[in-house]
Formats: structure tokens, C-alpha cells, sequence
């Protein structure tokens, strides 16, 4: 069993047991999250697509820990004018693991 679920402007496919790196998602370490934008449900073979959404179908995942990634350097200028600008950024994430599929 599996499904395509939509979060922080992203597309997952997941299953049980699943860990992922997600957008950053409100709520503690060890809480439960439930995920309702549900894009597709595959359950033995029996495929149900949303119109955008499957209604009545959610995916509940356990937030493990809050962080931020790797930093990446944005660095602009101008070339002859003496404009230069380094800036440094980390973009949070938090990781999840996928408890049970609704639906």
C-alpha cells in the first residue's frame, strides 16, 4: 500500500515505515501529524486518484526531529561597479516517519 501525498509544495510517494525529509511542519518532536492532501492511494492493486484530492483519505506521520539543511552560499554582484553580497542559507526541514495510510 501506498500513496501521493502534497506538502510544502512537494509531491511524496510513500508507505508505511517510510522516512522523509519534509517542509518544515508545525508541532513537537514525538507528535503526530496527519497529512489530508492525499493525491493518489494504491491498496492491492485497487488505484483510487483525487480530483485533486482523494476524499476521506489521510496519511498520519510522527514528526522524529526538527532541523536545517546543508548551507548553500548565495552570493551576487556586479560586474565593475564594486557591488558584491554574500549571504549564507539554511532551509529547516523536518523528518518524518509514515505511521499508517487512511484511506
Amino acid at each position: 500500500m501506498y500513496a501521493v501525498i502534497e506538502t510544502g509544495g512537494k509531491q511524496y510517494r510513500v508507505q508505511e515505515g517510510d522516512t522523509l525529509f519534509v517542509e518544515k511542519v508545525a508541532g513537537n518532536e514525538g507528535e503526530t501529524v496527519k497529512f489530508d492532501k492525499v493525491l493518489l492511494v494504491s491498496n492491492d492493486g485497487e488505484v483510487k486518484i483525487g480530483k485533486p484530492f482523494v476524499e476521506g483519505a489521510t496519511v498520519d506521520a510522527k514528526i522524529v526531529e526538527h532541523g536545517k539543511g546543508k548551507k548553500i552560499i548565495v552570493f551576487k554582484y556586479k560586474a565593475k561597479k564594486d557591488y558584491r553580497k554574500k549571504q549564507g542559507h539554511r532551509q529547516p526541514y523536518t523528518k518524518v516517519v509514515i505511521e499508517k495510510i487512511n484511506g
